[in-house]
């Protein structure tokens, strides 16, 4: 198959568990081995420098996407093949999904899951068909997981949200998941209208 320009939304912060940063290196070396791009957010510490320099490692083509305001705090990653550097968060976001074929989601942090939550909307609302998958070995995720069933039980979302999204906890599946094709979600009229998922 044709390399894929794979999205990773990752944390950049430095507090975090090293597993979680060896485990970015992880994604960026499988990604590198099956012939894939990065694009992710543009810097280069914790988890998203690490997934960046490990797909370069492999030989890769890296993508970074950074807005102006965060050039300095997140410091930007300069060896990137092409560094987009974005006016706000919501032109990267939009440059990210342009950029990208599928999406990878690691744990992270409230950027983290603002980038899942818009890109599973979409993808549920049948705005996009592109694979989304989470990445959670260690579980980090597992109260969202519950969360969004109970959502589901109450009325408040669609059980079908979760036919949007993979969900594991290995590295080779994630990418497995990617490759695969993926049944296209359908928005219903009752979607649209209610904006509830």
């Amino acid at each position: 198959m044709t390399g894929l320009a794979v999205c990773v939304f990752c944390a950049s912060s430095s507090r975090i568990d090293p597993v979680h940063v060896e485990l970015a290196a992880q994604v960026g070396a499988e990604l590198a081995r099956r012939g894939h791009g990065l694009v992710s957010g543009g810097a280069q510490v914790s988890c998203m420098g690490a997934v960046a320099r490990a797909a370069r490692a492999g030989g890769a083509r890296t993508v970074g996407v950074i807005p102006e305001g965060l050039v300095s705090v997140e410091v930007s990653d300069e060896d990137n093949d092409e560094l987009i550097v974005t006016p706000d968060m919501r032109s990267r976001k939009g440059e990210m999904d342009a950029r990208s074929d599928a999406f990878l989601v690691l744990p992270g942090g409230i950027g983290t899951l603002e980038e899942l939550f818009e890109i599973w909307t979409a993808r549920v609302l049948g705005m996009h068909e592109k694979p989304v998958v989470i990445l959670d070995p260690t579980g980090v995720y597992a109260p969202l997981k519950e969360l969004m069933a109970g959502l589901a039980e109450q009325g408040f979302v669609r059980p079908k949200i979760f036919d949007a999204i993979g969900w594991t906890a290995s590295v080779t599946e994630a990418f497995d998941l990617l490759e695969r094709s993926q049944p296209k979600i359908q928005a219903t009229h009752e979607d649209l209208a209610e904006a509830e998922l």
